[in-house]
């Protein structure tokens, strides 16, 4: 687990300073060392520059630093994450005559595209994000892992002759760090945050920064450096498959297994849910010695979740450790988790706060139990998208102003609010939801949108529906089409958790978050082949009964007493609401009512107060993530000096 850097192209000496100082900005996920490489110091010639921050896990000795040189071939690698079958394909590449000189999964994968080039990556189980020199082919291949866990930016900028360099890097900050940018908003992605909370790939909040998709690679060429993504991977599409309960455990234990290799400590995240304490009971039965699990433990009864935990833990016979938060130890943190923050988005916060918690009691890997709910139906969209659906293809047939105007007329009935201000939930959308016209992952954007169509335009100054429309770029949106075209409602919905909310929201927080911290985060249920695995299942056998991820039980709680998970599913929330009208007030005030900020993130500050005020006078159908976005947001752009 690290962060990487580089420039590929024609450029002088300076460029090294540049991405020296993008290396820097990512000390936070590799303070065990740096490096950085060059493939020639003649400023003429077009070469390769590669920067490594090191986070030590697996051989914590020199031999495993980066980046790391292949003798017999010239390549170069540097590498964000972890190769879980590293075991494996060692084996598999000793056999072909591959000799190794140390112990380090960076090794593995180094050999493994000296032996099968390109190819390789079919072969990896993991997480990552690379950049591999080609010594022979003189190119660069950039590559991100199938499920997006590790992210990978890029950006061009004019080098030496007026011709292209493509700069990296495993942060958008650290691309910022380089000062080569400009610090302007990209419009379409400013319009993908003011509908989801958070920017929808492949662009980023700045302009001409570029996300590597997940599941893609890019093959550089020195001479004429550009960036075209491929993609090697795809999610199957919906399966009809019987469950085969041996199976499906199979590959979920040794999705678990491979991710107990450490040589630095590891626990597991162990919430009490069913998602986390399957990971932990398949942790307990498959290593040799006592697991660590932990639990964050809240003095707000409330909020706290630890005795559910601690029962598991019991359960399991687990070396349980709680470790106790305050209100008051969350709001001192505030700053910190906000400063984590590689793009503005609504959520991460809690996952800094934790992570940052589990860091400095001593553990440096955590394994969590984030992606059952998207794999197993575990969301209210799987009920609700299905029955919003039946009645948006009831009414397609009559015309859409008809619609519109029937959809303002229960809406006024139903979504009057004391303040004057609309609410910006159910009733709130039911004219966005009508107007899919039962278009699924239209009515998906709806029902996960902040606000309005008719708010965001009057909240957002640059807003450009037609480049994002329903939240989504074009071209996504159509990738989402495609993927979902066919499918039965349960399948489709779950492809849409797994590359929307999981894809874009979760994995992208929980990498910036606990990288943020220095530690690292495996997430056994994103493993691909267990991915495959359950998507080529029939939705009874995969989904039903509805909401209890019952396949996911059989196959992760085994000698388990099922009673310990017989309760309401709960997340990880803490008093938001409260604290916004309350203690950080004044914090939020601060920004939302700084006017320049709110112009500068490209938002009308009439409207932002508004909103604002709408939410300090209780307004109906107004919750806190509304306000937190766009605050997020302005404090965001004024923090990194970027402006619309």
């Amino acid at each position: 687990m690290c962060g990487i850097a580089g420039a590929i192209g024609r450029f002088d000496d300076s460029l090294r300073g540049a991405v020296e100082r993008s290396a820097l900005a990512l000390a936070h996920r590799g303070p065990d060392g740096a490096g950085i490489w060059s493939s020639s110091s003649d400023a003429r010639a077009p070469r390769v520059l590669l920067a490594h921050r090191r986070l030590a896990i697996i051989d914590l000795s020199p031999g495993g630093a980066q980046p790391m040189i292949d003798a017999q071939t010239g390549n170069v690698v540097v590498f964000n994450g972890e190769i879980y079958n590293f075991v494996e394909l060692r084996a598999e590449l000793s056999r072909r005559g591959a000799r190794f000189e140390s112990r380090s999964d960076t090794e593995v994968l180094l050999q493994a595209f000296g032996h099968f080039g390109v190819g390789a990556l079919e072969r990896l189980r993991g997480m990552f994000a690379c950049a591999i020199f080609d010594a022979r082919e003189r190119r660069v291949v950039l590559a991100r892992d199938r499920l997006g866990e590790k992210p990978l930016y890029w950006t061009r900028i004019r080098g030496m002759d007026g011709g292209q360099v493509v700069l990296f890097a495993s942060e958008l900050r650290a691309l910022l760090a380089s000062d080569l940018l400009e610090r302007r908003l990209d419009p379409v992605a400013l319009s993908t945050f003011m509908w989801n909370g958070f920017v929808f790939g492949p662009g980023s909040i700045v302009a001409g920064v570029q996300e590597l998709p997940a599941g893609t690679v890019a093959e550089v060429d020195l001479d004429q450096p550009a960036v075209e993504p491929r993609r090697y991977w795809q999610l199957p599409r919906a399966g009809s498959d019987a469950l085969d309960p041996a199976a499906l455990r199979h590959e979920l234990a040794e999705a678990v297994r491979m991710r107990l290799v450490s040589d630095v400590p590891l626990g597991v995240f162990l919430s009490g849910g069913i998602d986390s304490s399957a990971i932990a009971n398949l942790a307990v039965r498959a290593r040799q010695g006592e697991v660590h699990t932990f639990n964050i433990a809240f003095e707000e009864a409330e909020y706290d979740e630890s005795p559910h935990a601690r029962a598991v833990a019991r359960a399991l016979g687990t070396r349980h450790s709680e470790i106790r938060i305050s209100g008051a130890q969350f709001l001192a943190s505030i700053d910190r988790a906000l400063g984590a923050l590689d793009q503005p988005t609504f959520d991460g916060i809690n996952s800094y706060v934790v992570s940052r918690a589990v860091r400095d009691a001593g553990t440096v890997v955590a394994l969590a139990g984030t992606g059952g709910d998207e794999l197993f139906g575990g969301y209210q969209s799987f009920a609700e998208l299905p029955r919003a659906r039946r009645w948006s293809r009831r009414l397609a047939w009559l015309p859409q102003a008809a619609v519109a105007g029937c959809a303002r007329a229960l809406q006024a009935v139903h979504a009057r609010g004391r303040s004057g201000f609309r609410p910006q939930t159910r009733w709130g959308k039911l004219p966005d939801a009508l107007a899919a016209r039962g278009d699924l992952v239209a009515l998906y954007q709806v029902a996960y949108a902040l606000f309005s169509r008719d708010f965001q335009r009057e909240l957002c100054t640059v807003l450009d529906p037609d480049a994002a429309p329903w939240g989504l770029p074009r071209a996504r949106r159509s990738e989402l089409l495609a993927a979902t075209a066919g499918d039965p409602d349960l399948h489709a919905i779950a492809t849409l958790e797994l590359f929307a909310f999981l894809g874009q929201r979760l994995l992208r927080d929980t990498d910036a978050a606990g990288m943020a911290a220095s530690i690292e985060v495996r997430l056994p249920l994103l493993d691909h082949v267990l991915v495959e695995r359950v998507a080529a299942l029939e939705a009874s056998a995969r989904f039903q009964p509805l909401g209890r991820k019952q396949a996911l039980r059989d196959a992760g709680l085994t000698g388990l007493d099922p009673a310990l998970f017989e309760r309401r599913k709960s997340g990880f929330v803490m008093p938001f609401d409260r604290w916004c009208r309350g203690e950080l007030r004044a914090t939020v005030d601060g920004v939302l009512s700084d006017q320049d900020a709110c112009r500068s993130a490209g938002l009308d500050p009439a409207a932002v107060a508004r909103l604002w005020n709408a939410f300090l006078a209780g307004a109906p159908g107004l919750y806190w993530s509304r306000v937190w976005a766009v605050f997020v947001l302005c404090r965001w752009c004024r923090e990194h000096r970027v402006s619309a």
